[in-house]
């Protein structure tokens, strides 16, 4: 079997210091254990870009990570992936702040990158690319002659037309784009804005159901849900909460939990998400006392104004509202600026009465998935859900809402908090079948199958008769 070569902005360097991997790395080193083979990319470190990759391997997985320049840490990561691609993606043009220099940093990043790793390479192995930081990558490899069969998944939501295309670069994005053999999407929406983008700007051809040809290249594409490990959650959520956290698990146990974590980001709706609960206390008194919503939020990026802005804007709100409905023994609001362990979290995640994950945009969201794996299937709590979050294509059994309608929020946790058991349990098996089936392990192996499946180099220009062209939207 031909190997497997992973690239990533972030490499996952195994250390066993380090517990409780997230999705992404449990996916990928599945993946890798069953092919053997590579994991290539950022080690974190700002240093010489030109110094020798750091490689290190366990069994039949090495890894090999790079520096960045000072500069090429803020041109290709801080400014042109995060103030630009990342706010785009998630429909928040007002924040994009493109100039040439960011995006001419991060074009010659990936052209540095598929350089370092190009003498890595041997000729039948297959390559699996993530995410919009390297949106060029497998342009770079075929200009420097590379025909391996090259696979790539975004992770976050593809916009609409009228979005992408308000990118200075979006035509040529576009074109390097077609250079991958096979583009994953985490929902229909996102394959289909990523067509339909496509087919406004040239002439598109789909001779078959997910095969296509644009700027004289074939390439593929399909959607696959990202999963999580369902059993390994629930071993984790299992059992009591640390002893040092006696105190909290007795809070806990007196009042129903509200609880969500989020990174501290302005596409996840945690200001609408705290107006949504200053409507809950307005309209529905009876929960007065008996409630309390936590929200773990650490800092993302906190060199990116945005990300300063956000952060004093939730903390100044739960000031406000813990002064204004708050009582002798109770708050109701705890805001918590920092992080926490993974495995903690799905402790407490098992404590919650309600989940609210209402992201105003999100490619998928696996924090909705953890937080219905790590509960208690004889007495589950309710997941709130944003219908704009890729999750809710999966899990209908949620309660899906709207973000941006605070009193529609409001409503559903009322909902959830007076929820019999009998219907609970119903909506939680619902989903647990779903997240059983589709689980991260699915996930990767449809992936590398379907990338395994084409021809070699099938995103070489010239290929292919042209055929009925994709009907363009009127």
């Amino acid at each position: 079997m031909s190997r497997l070569v992973v690239v990533s902005n972030r490499i996952s360097i195994p250390d066993d210091k380090k517990t409780g991997a997230g999705g992404l790395t449990v996916g990928v080193l599945g993946a890798l254990k069953a092919a053997g083979g590579l994991w290539f990319g950022w080690s974190g470190d700002i240093g010489d870009p030109d110094a020798p990759l750091k490689t290190t391997h366990r069994g039949n997985i090495h890894w090999a990570s790079f520096q960045l320049s000072e500069q090429d840490y803020q041109q290709y990561y801080c400014e042109f992936s995060n103030a630009v691609l990342w706010p785009a993606f998630h429909y928040r043009l007002d924040l994009v702040k493109y100039d040439r220099q960011s995006w001419e940093g991060y074009s010659r990043v990936n052209a540095r990158l598929a350089e370092q790793l190009l003498p890595l390479l041997e000729p039948d192995d297959i390559l699996w690319i993530h995410d919009y930081h390297l949106l060029p990558f497998a342009s770079e490899l075929r200009k420097r002659g590379v025909q391996n069969r090259i696979g790539f998944f975004l992770h976050i939501p593809f916009p609409a037309p009228d979005i992408f295309t308000a990118l200075p670069p979006f035509a040529t994005l576009l074109d390097q784009l077609c250079d991958y053999d096979l583009l994953g999407f985490q929902t229909e929406g996102d394959r289909q804005s990523f067509l339909d983008t496509l087919n406004g700007q040239t002439t598109l051809y789909s001779p078959a159901a997910g095969s296509h040809q644009a700027y004289g290249k074939t390439f593929r594409t399909a959607v696959y849900p990202i999963g999580i490990s369902p059993g390994e959650i629930a071993r984790q959520a299992a059992g009591p909460l640390p002893a040092k956290l006696a105190q909290l698990k007795a809070e806990l146990a007196r009042v129903k939990n509200i609880f969500s974590v989020e990174r501290l980001d302005y596409s996840k709706g945690l200001p609408e998400r705290f107006a949504a609960f200053e409507s809950l206390l307005e309209k529905y008194p009876e929960h007065h006392g008996q409630i309390r919503y936590t929200q773990i939020a650490p800092t993302s990026r906190g060199d990116v104004q945005a990300y300063q802005d956000i952060r004093h804007q939730l903390e100044t709100e739960a000031g406000r509202i813990n002064g204004k409905y708050g009582q002798l023994g109770w708050t109701p609001l705890y805001y918590l600026n920092q992080h926490f362990d993974r495995k903690l979290l799905m402790k407490v995640f098992r404590y919650a009465d309600v989940g609210l994950v209402t992201p105003l945009r999100d490619g998928m969201n696996l924090v909705a998935k953890e937080y219905l794996a790590a509960q208690d299937p004889a007495n589950p709590g309710v997941l709130i859900l944003s219908r704009f979050a890729g999750a809710a294509q999966e899990l209908g059994s949620a309660l899906l809402v709207n973000p941006y309608d605070r009193d529609e929020m409001a409503l559903a946790m009322h909902k959830a908090l007076k929820m019999p058991l009998a219907e609970r349990i119903a909506r939680h098996s619902e989903a647990m079948e779903v997240l059983l089936k589709n689980d991260i392990d699915h996930w990767q192996k449809r992936f590398i199958a379907d990338l395994r499946g084409l021809e070699p180099g099938v995103a070489k220009p010239g290929m292919g008769n042209k055929v009925a062209p994709f009907p363009r939207r009127a």
